[in-house]
């Protein structure tokens, strides 16, 4: 098959860097928005579907894992097609799949068109954050992604409220049909803004690589889904456990022979990538479970309403975009290892601090923790997101981007599952319309997350001073190596 021809829109011309960031966060507005709208209507979701609230994960993880099982093949396709035709595509389809999930009216069709949002939504995040690192030079590339993200944030700072309104005045099913006129308005910024690209070498697609890959990865999301239930018995669980690490382990194997496999796993070789990626997977187990628990404590443990237990999210977002703007003087002043030490004990504190909540605590203090959990987790996920890129190669960033999307929304996936997981745990038989055992087994589940995340400090010190100096301040990787290797011995 002869070589598919490579696109090349000049990463100096000024247009393409205007109009990109704006093209990339509209459509990353659109599913934050979908994302943190749904977490908010889960109570009343239940409720109408005559299912309890902790059941209703299914309909949050299975998005998650769609995304996580698909977006492995993103780069793939951006290479082959192109990313202006991917990242379209990608945005009609989550569209398409949200009138969908609107005219659901029961669970296993809302999972069906869930699983779909989720699949396109894999071609839209990697595809469209690989088009801003080809797009922009490392020096600029901090800021061009927190430039991305600051409009996409609107999304959780009005999804928690438009999605409380929506189902104290409407039936739920409208909350999934915001998204068609943000959908048209993505996809003419798209066509007249969006740079093509493609890569000149033609690789096949490692259908191997993704059957091993994306079957245990969903074999054990499920398991960790269904995990405390009565579908199946210790033994038979157990032994899916073993299949799924089984089949994730040939995956490893074959991703070390084959010519192109689906995950280059080689790229974990790089130190900053490693740490960065496989570092943020375990903070992000910690904090994966926030969005699903937090409704939960305001609405039932609480007993507030939908759009108050809106309200209270919205310090999380609106602390999050003010973050973004300082996030790059942050990391020029204190570097990533700093930053990541004492930011990811700060998220883990945090997430502990939310168990001190209940119904006599005042409005302010839960306020300001939902400001401080958006600070440090703001801060947080542009250092990792960032200091990823920082030491790779621009022929390997569609390869880059790719894992490292995938780790991130596996994280998030099994952050979502374990948190439920702690919470069913420690709730054990007591009903879930009992407000004091809800509230204790939420308190418990936040000291446990909280813990877990503290704990993760510990892989970020294996950074060395000067590590991600590429991104933060601009400095060559050479200049960067050579300071390493003068000022820090070898970790």
């Amino acid at each position: 098959m002869p070589a598919p021809q490579t696109i090349t829109t000049p990463a100096a011309d000024p247009k393409v860097k205007k109009y990109l960031p704006w093209v990339v966060a509209t459509a990353l507005f659109m599913e934050q928005l979908d994302s943190t709208i749904i977490n908010t209507a889960i109570p009343s979701m239940a409720a109408s579907l005559n299912v309890t609230p902790l059941s209703l994960k299914a309909v949050v993880s299975c998005y998650i894992l769609s995304l996580a099982v698909s977006i492995p093949i993103s780069g793939w396709m951006a290479d082959r097609f192109g990313t202006r035709r991917v990242f379209s595509t990608a945005v009609g389809l989550f569209t398409f799949s949200s009138i969908l999930c609107g005219l659901s009216f029961n669970v296993p069709m809302l999972v069906a068109a869930r699983m779909l949002q989720g699949f396109s939504a894999a071609m839209m995040m990697p595809v469209g954050r690989l088009t801003v690192i080809r797009t922009f030079p490392k020096s600029e590339l901090l800021a061009a992604m927190n430039f991305v993200i600051i409009p996409a944030l609107i999304g959780p700072l009005l999804g928690p409220t438009i999605g409380g309104l929506i189902v104290h005045w409407l039936p739920w099913q409208a909350i999934f049909f915001v998204n068609v006129p943000i959908g048209l308005v993505a996809q003419w910024l798209i066509h007249r803004h969006m740079p093509d690209y493609r890569s000149d070498v033609s690789r096949p697609l490692d259908v191997v690589g993704l059957a091993l890959f994306g079957s245990g990865i969903a074999l054990l999301s499920w398991i960790l889904e269904i995990f405390g239930e009565h579908y199946l018995n210790v033994t038979s669980t157990f032994i899916l456990f073993l299949l799924s690490l089984g089949l994730l382990a040939a995956y490893v194997w074959h991703a070390r022979h084959a010519a192109y496999p689906l995950l280059r796993l080689a790229l974990f070789k790089t130190r900053t990538f490693r740490i960065s990626v496989a570092g943020g997977f375990i903070t992000r187990l910690g904090v994966g479970g926030l969005p699903f628990l937090l409704p939960l404590l305001y609405q039932i443990g609480l007993g507030l309403p939908a759009w108050q237990s809106g309200l209270l999210m919205m310090p999380t977002a609106a602390a999050a975009m003010v973050m973004k703007l300082i996030s790059v003087r942050v990391l020029r002043r204190f570097g990533y290892r700093k930053v990541l030490i004492v930011n990811t004990v700060m998220i883990g504190i945090t997430i502990c601090m939310f168990s001190v909540i209940t119904p006599s605590t005042p409005i302010w203090l839960i306020l300001l923790l939902g400001l401080s959990q958006g600070f440090f987790n703001s801060l947080q996920f542009s250092s990792m997101n960032s200091m990823a890129y920082a030491d790779i190669k621009t022929e390997d960033s569609s390869m880059a981007s790719t894992i490292a999307s995938s780790m991130q929304q596996m994280s998030m996936s099994f952050g979502l599952a374990f948190g439920s997981i702690i919470a069913a745990w420690y709730l054990g038989d007591l009903p879930q319309s009992d407000r004091t055992a809800v509230i204790n087994a939420l308190h418990h589940a936040f000291l446990t997350l909280g813990g877990l995340t503290i704990l993760s400090s510990l892989s970020f010190w294996t950074l060395r001073t000067n590590d991600g100096e590429a991104v933060s301040k601009g400095i060559t990787t050479h200049k960067v190596a050579e300071a390493n290797s003068t000022n820090n011995p070898p970790v």
